[in-house]
């Protein structure tokens, strides 16, 4: 019958194994010695891509750092989001340039304006010398629809955004190609959600 340990023994046990994880974590870590602006993706049916986003948003602003925002959908929205970057003003360009989804506007040629009205935007921002983040909000929607052509998105990240500007693109149904230019993609997966459930969307959770 196996001895059983005491807890200075398990306490001894666990040091050692957790001492032996750093040095190879930290092994790892020291090989990782390049920096560049990030491509990033939120994508998937699951709920919190853009809530994850402005999460990101939010550690940028904490370290000082200036923060672009394009809403290419959720224009009309009065969101906890842009409430909480109102204090943040002398850091934050936003632009909410989109009209609401396109079952709401019911007008293909009104989402196809709005959404190159916002792109035009979102490039100026990326291009220039003052924002370090930009995010993109809901662009996966309006490439999905067509209203902009994913070859044009595409080439312009590839050539035109700065070596050092970090962009996040959300949305659900992200195009192939974006994926594949992409330098982190996260797949929100929804394994179960309030709503289908007959919970309505409430104010500080959805919005």
């Amino acid at each position: 019958m196996a001895k059983e340990l005491t807890e200075a023994e398990l306490n001894a046990r666990h040091a050692e194994k957790m001492k032996k994880k750093k040095a190879a974590r930290d092994k790892i870590i020291a090989t990782k010695t390049i920096e560049k602006g990030l491509l990033m993706v939120h994508t998937g049916k699951g709920k919190g891509k853009t809530t994850a986003a402005f999460g990101v948003v939010f550690r940028t602003l904490g370290h000082g750092r200036k923060v672009g925002i394009v809403q290419f959908v959720k224009g009309r929205w009065e969101t906890g989001e842009r409430q909480a970057l109102e204090k943040f003003s002398d850091q934050i360009t936003l632009a909410t340039m989109g009209e609401g989804f396109t079952w709401e506007t019911q007008d293909r040629q009104r989402d196809i304006d709005a959404a190159r009205s916002a792109w035009e935007k979102a490039k100026a921002l990326i291009v220039d010398e003052e924002h370090d983040l930009v995010l993109l909000d809901e662009l996966n929607i309006v490439l999905r629809y067509d209203y902009l052509p994913i070859s044009e998105v595409v080439d312009f990240l590839k050539t035109q955004k700065p070596e050092m500007k970090h962009v996040i693109i959300t949305g659900r149904n992200a195009k192939d190609e974006l994926i594949e230019i992409a330098d982190l993609v996260t797949d929100m997966t929804m394994v179960k959600h309030p709503f289908r459930s007959g919970v309505k969307a409430q104010t500080g959770i959805e919005f």
